[in-house]
Formats: C-alpha cells, structure tokens, sequence
C-alpha cells in the first residue's frame, strides 16, 4: 500500500515496487493462487517516459495508461528503448480513438458500449490487430460512470463476441467511492464465471489485494508504485 507521505516517481528510484510485489506474493499466497496468476498493471498515467525507466529496469514490463493521446507521445520511443514491454488502456476510450487504441495497446479493459465494439471490430479487421479485450462493468450502477449495467452485461458480451467477432477476454470494474470493494468484486468474478470468462481486471492501490483474494488476474496500480500523482498546474484564465 502506498505510504502516508509517497515518493514522487524520480530517476533512479520506484518508490513502492517491492513493497506491492511483496503484497501481491503474501495475497495470492492467502488465496492459495501462484503469484504468477496475477499480472502487476503499473498504472503509468502522469509519470513522465524517464521516470518509468527504473521500473523498466526493475523487470515491470506490464503498464497502463488512461488517455490514448498520453500513450502515443509517451509510449513508442520507450518500446523501442525496451522490447517486450506491453501497453494496456485502462481508460475510457472513446469510438473516434479506436483506430489509434487498435495500433497501440495490446490490451483494452474499457470496451463498454455498442457504438466502441462496431468502432474497434472495423480497426482490427482493417488492421490485422486483435487487441485482448475487457468489458467494463458498472458494478455500483453509477450514473457519472462509464460501463455497462450489471443486467445487461451478460447480453453485452455474447454481442461482442457473437455479433462483432472481439476477442472478449475478461472483465473490469471499479468499485464505488466509499463503499467496500467486496461485493463489486464477487460480483465480477460470479459474472467472469458463468460467461466463460478467464480474466479479472480489477483492484487499484488501495484494494488490490482485496481484489486477488476475490479472484482478480490483473490489478492496476499507480501511486502504490510510484508515489503521489504530479498533475500539471493549472493555466491562468484571462477574462
């Protein structure tokens, strides 16, 4: 878990990397699963290309990244610096960034409505692209958040893989603000189960181990890793 005062992300240094690698051993060894079983998603949003090269070094290969536009400026010279790494979109994408996400990421944790399926089964067709693909659910039903209802999301997949041909991987959620993440967690996991699904996205910093005692494959995680988020500063307004 991330500490009280984390360290910004710095050359030289990845604040928390050993500490969640050693959580994520002792939550797996609890759930009686191989450490193995879960992939560690380094949630790199707002951590500068140099700074992540102490985690690259550290063996983190896995990383994810919310907005495409961030991805393309940051992504391509470290992938070439660094063969192997894989890239996941763990934020909302928008239809009209299909193509991009497509030539990107090889995996996408946020596919939630029709309009993005017919968006991104049209780009890996023209491709040759087959990203591995989660649909987000909306576990606590809330109306600010993107995802699919729970009661439709059982319909939802078999569209997806039946009327649009994706490679429908697994499921994602994020649980509410506030609440315990346990039932929204159970909840994916029974809805992974019975629609043949193998892959859990879920759990962030603060609950991640959590999330692998429920069954989660993929945790994605940030400032657990990389310390406190350093957003640009805000630029004046003129009237």
């Amino acid at each position: 878990m991330s500490s009280t005062h984390p360290i910004p992300p710095s050359p030289g240094r990845v604040s928390g990397l050993e500490q969640v690698r050693g959580t994520i051993a002792a939550a797996c060894a609890r759930a009686g699963r191989p450490p193995e079983s879960v992939t560690l998603v380094a949630a790199s949003k707002t951590v500068p290309a140099e700074a992540l090269v102490p985690a690259i070094d550290a063996g983190l290969r896995v990383y994810g990244e919310n907005r495409v536009q961030e991805a393309q400026e940051k992504w391509p010279g470290l992938q070439e610096r660094f063969p192997g790494l894989e890239l996941h979109l763990i934020g909302p994408l928008q239809s009209n960034k299909a193509r991009d996400a497509v030539a990107l990421f090889d995996v996408i944790h946020s596919v939630d409505r029709p309009s993005l399926c017919r968006a991104l089964a049209r780009q890996c067709a023209a491709q040759d692209r087959h990203p591995r693909l989660f649909i987000q659910v909306n576990t606590g039903a809330e109306p600010q958040k993107a995802g699919v209802l729970p009661d439709e999301a059982d319909a939802f997949v078999d569209t997806c893989r039946g009327v649009h041909g994706l490679d429908v991987r697994g499921l994602m959620c994020i649980p509410p603000a506030g609440e315990p993440p346990e039932p929204h967690f159970s909840t994916l996991a029974k809805m992974a189960a019975r629609n043949g699904l193998d892959l859990l996205s879920m759990g962030m910093s603060g609950d991640y181990a959590t999330a692998i005692e429920h069954g989660a494959t993929h945790v994605r995680v940030g400032s657990a890793i990389f310390g406190a988020r350093a957003y640009p500063a805000a630029q004046p307004t003129h009237p």
